[in-house]
């Protein structure tokens, strides 16, 4: 599934320039991708659009908030994974709300634990989704990684 998301990043400016489902599906077929890594690549695109669309509830995050993280969320992000959304936010690529959406596309995630270079993958996917500006910088860090080798 994560070699479509990468794909698909570096196919498409954004999500909206994706085709709907069914072409999209024929497209990566086309390309030599297998169905139940399509089927599971859509339906997670899907949650991440709906997530999106929906928003996330107002989060009143001051300066001195810190984010506590639930048991379940623990045990699937590991210290790493935790500590690089700490990073993105404190560098000011991610505010509360979009962190938020990331942890619930990690969560979605049929594994029972996200590794950093899935989660970074996570991360360019939401901002992709979100049309969110990158800096050179942080989409380096972002492509760096087991999954994404074949972009450098």
């Amino acid at each position: 599934m994560f070699d479509i998301l990468v794909y698909l990043f570096q196919n498409f400016s954004h999500a909206d320039a994706c085709p709907g489902p069914a072409q999209l599906a024929l497209k990566l077929s086309a390309a030599g991708f297998e169905d139940e890594e399509i089927s599971e690549a859509l339906q997670w695109l899907d949650g991440l659009s709906q997530a999106g669309a929906n928003g996330t509830p107002a989060l009143a995050a001051n300066g001195d908030s810190i984010r506590c993280f639930s048991p379940e969320e623990l045990a699937k992000l590991n210290v790493e994974s935790r500590g690089f959304l700490v990073f993105l936010e404190s560098a000011g690529v991610l505010e509360p709300q979009m962190r938020e959406l990331i942890i619930e596309r990690a969560m979605a995630l049929a594994t029972r634990a996200v590794p950093l270079p899935r989660l970074k993958i996570i991360v360019l996917m939401v901002l992709w989704q979100q049309r969110q500006a990158m800096d050179t910088l942080i989409l380096e860090e972002l492509l760096s990684g087991n999954d994404a080798q074949h972009l450098h």
